[in-house]
């Protein structure tokens, strides 16, 4: 039983610094461009706007921002409107993630982003 519990304490540092240092980015990265394209995106704009979410948010508040954007019962899952986005994103609950997906979606849509 210390043998496990001393493993898990070591994966669970080993994990820290990984997200502290930026090793892990690449696969945050990937995670939230997946999302992405999985909500509608297309390609190009996933991999515009995951780059500068994954630069600007921690992975805490990514996370929050993928359950509150998830479809709930009776949402649709993709192709959603204006409107839906706007219930979705006040579902989160957290201004700066809210204000660096809609800077990421527009700086990305217009192309300098």
């Amino acid at each position: 039983m210390r043998k496990f519990l001393f493993s898990m304490l070591v994966l669970l540092l080993l994990c820290a610094v990984a997200l502290q240092t930026g090793v892990a980015d690449p696969i945050v990265k990937w995670r939230v461009e997946t999302a992405l394209v999985e909500a509608g995106m297309s390609d190009k704009r996933a991999d515009c706007m995951a780059d500068r979410m994954v630069d600007r948010l921690t992975v805490w508040q990514l996370y929050k921002l993928r359950q509150g954007m998830a479809a709930r019962e009776g949402e649709p899952e993709a192709d959603y409107g204006f409107g839906e986005l706007v219930k979705r994103l006040r579902r989160v609950g957290d201004g700066e993630a809210v204000a660096v997906v809609t800077t990421s979606a527009g700086l990305c849509a217009v192309g300098i982003g």
